[in-house]
């Protein structure tokens, strides 16, 4: 059974990296975008949880200044226990300090312990953010040469007669054959206008010779 289940997720597992593998294949920077979305969602974890060791580091740095101060107090009425006879309070108010005290160590220590991790935290938290600006900068690099990519992609097309282009590249070579075409009608029509008018200047002259002849 453990066999078969193991089997199953490695099928399911190399799926999903084929897909994944064909998403990254057709839209790279898409898929850029997914896993720096990603990112940022556990950069935004990792600060809670950095407020969070923050909040921790001050409580028990509360909690150490308390037990200094009712170890204190409680030092104080053990001496004015002793120097009033009062043996039972002075046992019970000494009992008191010693248990304080020893609460005031662990929580000194456990404060110093929060400031070191909090410390490593920042270091860590700020390599995260350090990190993060610099795949958004190399994904800004990554869509410049991507935008390159495909501009020079379709000029080819539209400059590639050879290649499967046709269709971009007919839109200029009908604009051209277009121009041609109209070239061609204009100059006909300007050479049609020239030479009727021409005709119609020798035809007007000969009329005059005739006319002076007679």
């Amino acid at each position: 059974m453990a066999n078969l289940l193991t089997r199953i997720k490695n099928t399911v597992m190399a799926d999903l990296h084929e897909a994944l593998d064909q998403k990254e294949k057709k839209n790279p920077i898409a898929l850029l975008n997914q896993y720096l979305r990603e990112c940022e969602t556990e950069t935004e974890k990792f600060r809670k949880l950095l407020e969070r060791q923050g909040e921790l580091k001050e409580q028990f740095s509360r909690e150490y200044q308390q037990a200094v101060e009712m170890a204190e107090k409680r030092k104080h009425q053990t001496e004015i226990a002793m120097r009033a006879g009062e043996a039972e309070l002075q046992e019970f108010a000494s009992r008191e300090q010693v248990q304080y005290e020893e609460r005031g160590a662990r929580l000194k220590e456990a404060m110093e312990n929060a400031g070191k991790q909090q410390l490593e935290l920042e270091r860590k938290y700020e390599d995260m953010k350090h990190k993060l600006k610099d795949m958004h900068i190399r994904r800004l690099e990554l869509m410049g040469r991507e935008n390159v990519t495909r501009a020079n992609y379709r000029m080819d097309q539209v400059i590639d007669h050879s290649s499967d282009s046709d269709k971009a590249y007919s839109r200029f070579a009908d604009m051209e054959t277009y121009l041609d075409q109209l070239e061609e009608k204009v100059n006909s029509s300007y050479q049609r206008n020239t030479i009727d008018a021409r005709i119609a200047q020798l035809e007007k002259e000969y009329k005059n010779k005739e006319t002076h002849t007679i």
